[in-house]
């Protein structure tokens, strides 16, 4: 099935005429007895149900008393269907009378029904952006997983799309769930380090595998590989181009863990300094790639420097960089992945387990929350209702489009400085490599029909 951009259901239409300019609530014109009050459940779909998604759902979602989890979908039977089976006897033991949780192969079909309120996109990588597309235009609020995608043009689709159809966003990097967090970027919000000058970021370039080489089988019967490759290449099919670790480490799918990991540590970095990064930047560095032979080809390697307009300097690094030269020294407590804000007056450094600062009195409030290992126990699992929170329109986003665009931005930058081996320029406004043709090239994917936006 295909959705026309001008797909209006009736419960849609309600649902716009009660949100005014810069969303604000106005007296609806037409009332329906369907119509959720701000204490009534939302109804979530769960689109990609591998790993990361069933984790996510179990986790997450399905203990919300604020909304109900009514549908699956994947292009593995298996999952998709124990997916669905999990909710519905979840909701049994419980005594939670909930609408059926039903299956799909197809997400657009499940984007077709009027009583879905919101969706849960999990898919691989370069299914993101485009999925999100196809449910910004169904009229589904999207909690969209991480990292954002691999076409700048279709992420100005998406922006357009989420504000014709009136569709909340949610970015799933779920630090900004965890109350230390919180904590740190308030402080730095709050100017209590001073200017901001320097921001290092690090994070996980590679998982420790080997790259596998293709050999060629049937696909199984349980098993949709053509929607799995969607916009994709479609390439040979063996079990090992469709685990986890293929479709971070391939080019067709991802730009590797400078997306993948980086995404983490970038989004805390523009939560805290978003003000600082939004004008145009230079880009330049080094980087290493898996060993040829196997299908693995992206990045594992990086060490790129940043210089934004607003003079705020920036160094992005792998953790094998960061942890065995100079760069982490400063800590007593040390993560694989991080983001450290030098200001004027000190600074504070966070990442998912940890947080520290050389200013005396931030330091004590770290301190109160740490172990005697220097771990901080802040768990996420209130992204979910956070995302609940944004779709009724009790909190405003907290984890927005244009946030996601400019941490993703960065690790695309990465990709091209590294990949063209020059200095590049990036204009945010413009949406392009200033006066480089070629690296732009870089940050455009063409779509394999049928499956293009």
């Amino acid at each position: 099935m295909t959705l026309s951009k001008n797909h209006l259901s009736r419960r849609k239409f309600i649902r716009n005429s009660s949100i005014g300019v810069a969303g604000t609530l106005v007296a609806p014109t037409i009332l329906s007895c369907s119509a959720k009050g701000a204490n009534d459940r939302i109804l979530i779909g769960h689109i990609g149900v591998g790993s990361q998604g069933t984790g996510e759902l179990k986790s997450w979602f399905t203990p919300l008393d604020t909304a109900y989890q009514v549908a699956t979908c994947d292009p593995y039977v298996q999952r998709r269907e124990d997916a669905a089976k999990y909710i519905t006897d979840e909701y049994r033991k419980r005594g939670v009378a909930a609408p059926e949780c039903k299956t799909y192969l197809d997400f657009e079909e499940l984007l077709e029904r009027d009583d879905i309120d919101a969706v849960h996109i999990t898919t691989p990588d370069h299914w993101h952006v485009p999925g999100a597309i196809k449910a910004a235009r169904a009229g589904k609020h999207i909690y969209l997983a991480k990292p954002l995608g691999l076409s700048y043009p279709n992420y100005k689709i998406l922006e357009k799309e989420l504000v014709a159809n009136n569709v909340k966003f949610h970015y799933g990097t779920q630090q900004r769930a965890q109350s230390h967090l919180q904590l740190g970027i308030g402080m730095i919000k709050e100017g209590l380090i001073g200017e901001i000058e320097i921001i290092e970021v690090w994070a996980p370039g590679y998982n420790d595998v080997e790259s596998p080489v293709c050999h060629e089988v049937p696909v199984p019967n349980d098993f949709d590989y053509d929607k799995w490759t969607g916009p994709a290449p479609l390439n040979s099919y063996c079990p090992d181009r469709v685990t986890n670790n293929s479709s971070w480490f391939q080019w067709d799918y991802s730009i590797g863990f400078l997306g993948g990991w980086g995404a983490h540590p970038l989004d805390v970095m523009v939560w805290g300094a978003k003000d600082k990064l939004t004008g145009p930047y230079t880009c330049e560095g080094t980087g290493g790639f898996w060993e040829p032979g196997g299908m693995y080809n992206n990045i594992r390697a990086w060490d790129v420097e940043f210089e934004y307009e607003s003079g705020v300097k920036l160094h992005f690094i792998d953790a094998d960089k960061a942890f065995s030269g100079d760069m982490l020294n400063y800590l007593k407590f040390k993560e694989g992945n991080g983001t450290t804000f030098f200001g004027s007056r000190g600074w504070v450094s966070l990442a998912r387990g940890k947080a520290e600062s050389n200013i005396p009195e931030l330091e004590k409030k770290f301190k109160e929350l740490r172990d005697e290992n220097g771990n901080v126990n802040s768990p996420s699992h209130s992204m979910a209702q956070l995302f609940v929170d944004v779709v009724k329109g009790d909190i405003p986003e907290a984890c927005p489009l244009d946030e996601a665009i400019l941490s993703d931005c960065v690790s695309h930058m990465s990709n091209i400085a590294i990949r063209t081996g020059r200095k590049i320029k990036w204009d945010p406004k413009k949406g392009e490599v200033v006066g480089d043709p070629e690296a732009n090239k870089w940050f455009i994917r063409e779509m394999r029909e049928p499956y293009s936006v």
